[in-house]
């Protein structure tokens, strides 16, 4: 009988907080905030199954265009989506791909465009646990490269570049807090980011990229950008459901990629075949 730990809690064989196991999930995950996102995921691929729903993960796997793949929610914010890279990389995950939302900070970043991250700028607070601030959150060039070549592909508008990873939604992200509340860093950090050239808010991206950078592994992010502070836009769904088909064909670029590999994590050469193989 499995003896419990409070070093490395699990919960007959399962991981304490996800609810899985070894090889109940497929080694390319989706990982969206929102629990209720599964949804709208699920919908785009061919056939699915639920697996768990404990707390803020919900997790399920399925198969998109014949390639296996899953998905799980990690909430919002970084220490929430830290356990759930966490445990997913201990049950054989290696390619992790952030799909949510995004707040646009540039003005000529219209509502609906897709944000591939390629970096995060650490403002997450999860990921200063792992590392000291000196070290990049920076995504996996061949996802990065595979993001972009679904978006081509699909023929969904674009941007690459850095995003910034918060650690609250209020004050993090330059909004005032109760009762009009701010402080230097709260009221300075918008336009400070603005002048660095970073594209948007967001607030899983810097943890992931981290986490998966320090163990190995393969990260990514995509986001639709529904709201853009500059203009003062808002409408909350527009663009996700392109962000998830650019999410779902860059796994499946990924996983062709790998297969030419002999399933080891491929390199931009190998990706590039992939993708040459694919569609010609």
């Amino acid at each position: 009988m499995e003896r419990p730990s409070a070093k490395a809690p699990t919960v007959e064989g399962k991981m304490y907080h996800i609810m899985l196991g070894p090889g109940e999930i497929p080694p390319y995950v989706l990982l969206p905030g929102d629990p209720g996102r599964i949804d709208d995921i699920v919908a785009t691929w061919d056939e699915w199954r639920e697996l768990a729903f404990h707390r803020e993960y919900r997790s399920v796997k399925g198969r998109y265009k014949g390639v296996e793949i899953g998905a799980v929610s990690t909430g919002i914010g970084g220490p929430s989506t830290a356990i759930a890279v966490e445990e997913l990389a201990r049950i054989g995950v290696h390619t992790f791909i952030r799909v949510g939302t995004t707040g646009a900070i540039q003005p000529d970043i219209e509502l609906g465009t897709v944000i591939i991250g390629y970096a995060a700028v650490r403002y997450d607070g999860a990921s200063g646990e792992y590392a000291p601030p000196e070290y990049p959150a920076a995504a996996t060039p061949e996802v990065v490269l595979a993001l972009v070549e679904a978006a081509e592909r699909l023929g969904v508008p674009y941007r690459v570049g850095v995003v910034a990873s918060t650690a609250t939604f209020h004050l993090g992200q330059s909004r005032p807090g109760f009762r009009g509340y701010e402080w230097s860093r709260s009221r300075e950090r918008l336009a400070d980011l603005q002048r660095m050239g970073v594209l948007s808010f967001e607030m899983e991206a810097a943890t992931i990229f981290t986490l998966a950078s320090l163990y190995g592994l393969r990260a990514g992010c995509v986001c639709a950008a529904i709201a853009n502070r500059v203009t003062d836009e808002f409408k909350p769904g527009v663009g996700v459901r392109e962000a998830i088909l650019v999410a779902n064909e860059a796994v499946r670029i990924l996983a062709e990629a790998d297969r030419e590999k002999g399933r080891k994590p491929a390199s931009i050469t190998t990706l590039y075949n992939a993708v040459r193989k694919l569609y010609g």
